[in-house]
């Protein structure tokens, strides 16, 4: 195992590199990669332990596959709406189980608030709906 170092911080492990910096809040070095850290979520500059992350994250959602798919960016309200409306699309859109996504549990619509950020129409590969 080779380890190095940097003067900008930066450290590498067997190839992988490693970006530690120090957190504002509390002043303990941290890496900006791990994955405590993407769990965690928030700003760059704050460790996982002060790392608090109040916006929701967008949905995309792709409806079709192919040439013919169009893609929607949704936002939610809560997490737990977002996820309720995550799980109904995934078993209702029969995505990843063939064609088979009518025969089997269908999950009703859940009644949760959302707005559409953006939306890309189906067009073939001509560009054209």
């Amino acid at each position: 195992m080779v380890v190095g170092s940097y003067p900008t911080g930066r450290t590498t492990l067997n190839s992988q590199e490693y970006i530690m910096r120090d957190c504002v809040s509390c002043s303990v070095s941290f890496d900006t990669h791990s994955f405590a850290k993407r769990l965690a979520g928030g700003r760059i500059n704050t460790c996982p332990d002060c790392s608090d992350e109040p916006a929701v994250k967008y949905l995309g959602l792709s409806a079709g596959d192919g040439k013919q798919a169009s893609l929607t960016v949704l936002k939610f309200e809560s997490h737990e709406d977002r996820e309720e409306y995550r799980q109904a699309f995934w078993v209702n859109s029969g995505m990843m189980v063939g064609k088979s996504c009518q025969l089997g549990y269908q999950k009703r619509t859940p009644n949760v608030k959302f707005t559409t950020v953006t939306q890309s129409t189906a067009t073939n590969h001509k560009g054209k709906a």
